[in-house]
């Protein structure tokens, strides 16, 4: 996926000539069966289903997501073998979105990472088609699409909820805090997403290739340390997974929402499942608890950089081979306040483990908006990890503790900070990590449209 930069603004620029009397109009259009992209897309989750817009002719709407931040954090361990940092600006992020309304009910979306951590340089993170409705003429496809939505692609997975609400590369709007989670379920599969809608309630069933890219590598045996063989499946089995819940409006100032998802994969590859790790943008933490020295603290060769340790302060259970996942959220918004909650279990292993392994996450957080349009907002997180790691003897612990505060100046355009401070507990004397711990800011600028 990686592209010519050049290459790509000719083409852009050639493109935007080519369509501009359709761009014009799609400005205009009220897109109402895609998430916005600005401070309107907030607490918006599943895309919204649309069978009242009258198509009249291809339109094309391109968007974006750009993130500045200023960080001042500070860490520590034990060994005291960790990367030396200084507040400083890091790397700015940026997102690149185009929708295509193709034909009535129909909407096409690809997403590209024009800047990023983990990828300096331009990626396609992924695209979808969803129907709203089918080019097939009869009152029994007209009676299915009413409720039904279908989304078939090489794009992001509807597994819990907490994915709408996070920073993904440049788009980083809508989550009122800097960072993700400890444990960030996220990723890009090829795949397809079956949408049931009737009143408030809600169901998915989606299948996908469980890989963040397609392949077609055979698969080999799962040896351990000693070279015996314990996972002789050299099947490549799909992702299963699927969504029930409800969400209504229960009167003008009340909405509550409640969902439980659920993913399954029995074989992935060669170790090549990513729903803890599939995020090719990177954490908003730059550097923190990465090590920069090894025994006798002679240097690190290569030294570990902002792209090669992209995933600071979050922790990957390493579930690769085989994983069940479970996550459980719960969202209410009354007035000014939100509440919303996440509890998540999950189990699996790498190819060369014969046993499996849990993990458990929780997270809960309060937010407030006020002013005339909710453009002042003031919250806080907690969210903690335990798990177990392969070849320790106990589970290990982290817990996160953030605050954060921001300002829409625009419904585009918004300022935020958070003061974050996480420990690491349990882990083994021989761990890095044994006695870590970070806190300090992060600010950041951010534009959506």
């Amino acid at each position: 996926m990686k592209t010519d930069l050049l290459s790509i603004a000719k083409k852009a620029a050639l493109a935007a000539i080519l369509i501009s009397p359709a761009l014009v109009n799609a400005q205009d259009r009220n897109w109402t069966n895609m998430r916005s992209y600005d401070q309107s897309g907030i607490n918006v989750f599943e895309a919204p289903k649309d069978t009242l817009t009258e198509f009249d002719g291809l339109k094309v709407k391109f968007g974006a997501g750009f993130t500045q931040s200023f960080q001042g954090l500070k860490h520590e361990n034990t060994a005291n073998n960790l990367y030396k940092m200084s507040p400083g600006f890091n790397t700015a992020n940026a997102n690149l979105f185009m929708d295509v309304q193709l034909a009535d009910g129909i909407r096409l979306n690809l997403t590209s990472y024009l800047s990023s951590r983990h990828h300096n340089e331009t990626w396609v993170k992924g695209g979808y088609i969803q129907f709203d409705k089918l080019p097939f003429n009869g009152k029994i496809w007209d009676d299915i699409m009413k409720v039904t939505t279908i989304k078939i692609g090489h794009t992001e997975i509807n597994y819990g909820d907490q994915h709408f609400r996070r920073s993904d590369g440049g788009q980083t709007l809508q989550n009122p805090f800097v960072e993700n989670y400890i444990m960030d379920a996220f990723a890009t599969e090829i795949g397809g997403e079956v949408y049931v809608r009737q009143g408030n309630a809600f169901g998915m069933l989606g299948v996908s290739n469980g890989l963040i890219k397609g392949n077609i590598d055979s698969v080999t045996v799962g040896r351990d340390a000693q070279g015996n063989i314990v996972d002789d499946n050299l099947r490549k089995s799909p992702s299963i997974y699927g969504k029930i819940g409800y969400d209504a409006q229960v009167d003008e100032n009340v909405r509550i929402r409640v969902a439980g998802s659920y993913y399954h994969n029995n074989s992935a590859g060669n170790n090549g499942n990513t729903l803890y790790g599939g995020d090719r943008t990177g954490s908003n933490y730059f550097m923190v608890m990465e090590q920069i020295a090894t025994v006798a603290g002679a240097p690190i060769n290569p030294a570990p950089t902002y792209a090669s340790a992209a995933f600071s302060g979050r922790f990957n259970p390493g579930f690769t081979k085989k994983i069940d996942a479970f996550q459980f959220n719960g969202f209410v918004k009354t007035y000014g306040l939100e509440i919303f909650g996440t509890y998540e279990i999950a189990k699996g292993r790498t190819k060369s483990e014969a046993d499996s392994r849990d993990a458990k996450q929780f997270a809960i957080e309060g937010v407030y908006r006020f002013g005339q349009k909710e453009n002042v907002f003031i919250g806080a997180r907690y969210n903690t990890v335990t798990a177990e790691l392969a070849g320790s003897p106990e589970d290990i612990k982290i817990d996160r503790a953030s605050f954060a505060a921001g300002w829409f100046l625009t419904r585009n355009v918004l300022l935020k900070g958070e003061y974050v401070n996480q420990k690491y507990k349990d882990f083994a004397v021989t761990d890095y990590r044994n006695g870590g711990k970070f806190n300090g800011y992060v600010i950041q600028a951010v534009v959506g449209f």
